[in-house]
Parts: C-alpha cells; structure tokens; sequence
C-alpha cells in the first residue's frame, strides 16, 4: 500500500491510499480519482515524500487507523458539501432529472439545483452527459400491514 498526498486543481488538499504506484497511476488517468470536497477529477500528486506501508502488525494498524481517520475526513467533508449545497442551490425534489435537463438544454434558466433522482434517472443524466454530483442515497423502506 501507498499513501499519496494529492491536491485538486482548486488547490483542496487530500490523502489517498492506493495499491501501488501503477493502481494511482490507472485510476488517475481514468477519471477515478476526485477531491472528496469539490468532486473535481483533476487531481495530481502533491510534492511529498509517499509512505509505504509494510506489513508488520504495529504498521498494519497504523494504516488501519490512518484509513479510519482518512474516512471521517471524507464524510465531514461531504457534510459540508451537503450544507452549501443546501444552502446556494434550489431544491427541486423528484424533479430533479427533469429539471437537470431542461438546464442542460437551455430550456429552463441556469442554476444549482439539487434533489432526488432514482437510479435509472441518474444512469440516463450520465449517458447524455449532463453533469451532476452524486451526493448520497435516501433510503425508502416500505413497511406492509
């Protein structure tokens, strides 16, 4: 395992780890890599010294631990992407697909927007190219009397 500093073209700064040097290197070449606080996908390594992990007990709890703290760092921030988004876009409920769209194409004035879309809705924004942010899952459960 390897730990890479990586900062975003916005210059939002972030840790990563990854299976080797050549797994960084596919994943960033295709897209897979994001800044967990604006989602940008141009990423890059930051001038750093990588740490590699051995695989003795003590360093693998040391990763365990840094890979605890890595992924509360990651939901805190996507709380806080949550919350401006709440707060600087319009909310649009299960519109949401619709009214991406009509964005999209110039049909409905332009703006940040946010909402509820199903699984199939969200697959078709991505095979027409509109870009929308995944930002989490509402779960329904359905209770039978």
């Amino acid at each position: 395992m390897i730990l890479y500093q990586l900062q975003c073209a916005d210059g939002h700064s972030f840790e990563a780890w990854f299976k080797d040097s050549a797994a960084y290197d596919r994943q960033e070449k295709r897209g897979e890599v994001h800044c967990p606080v604006c989602s940008s996908s141009e990423v890059g390594k930051a001038i750093m010294a990588p740490h590699v992990a051995s695989s003795s007990k003590r360093d693998a709890n040391a990763v365990e631990t840094r890979a605890r703290q890595v992924a509360r760092e990651i939901l805190m921030a996507m709380g806080q992407l949550r919350k401006e988004v709440e707060k600087n876009c319009e909310y649009v409920g299960e519109r949401f697909a619709d009214e991406a769209r009509a964005i999209h194409y110039g049909e409905a004035p332009e703006r940040g927007i946010y909402g509820e879309a199903s699984l199939a809705e969200a697959k078709s924004l991505h095979e027409e190219e509109i870009p929308v942010r995944f930002l989490g899952v509402k779960a329904k459960h359905k209770t039978h009397n």
